[in-house]
């Protein structure tokens, strides 16, 4: 049986909830570019690689303090 845990594609839900986000929002950050997806015939996907770097970039943005 294969679990979305060990699949190197992602539903864009299944994307969105490992990232614990809302469906909506995953879909705004495919449209602005900040998640990178991959079309499989007539199917969107998103590879788990495309989550990783988002993180990552996250990870590289100088912090801004509270105003």
């Amino acid at each position: 049986m294969t679990t979305a845990d060990n699949r190197i594609v992602l539903t864009i839900e299944e994307a969105a909830q490992r990232l614990g986000i809302g469906r909506t929002s995953m879909y705004a950050l495919i449209k602005s570019g900040d998640i990178r997806t991959v079309t499989i015939g007539r199917l969107r996907r998103v590879p788990v690689q495309c989550l990783n770097e988002y993180v990552s970039n996250l990870l590289d943005q100088p912090i801004t303090p509270a105003a």
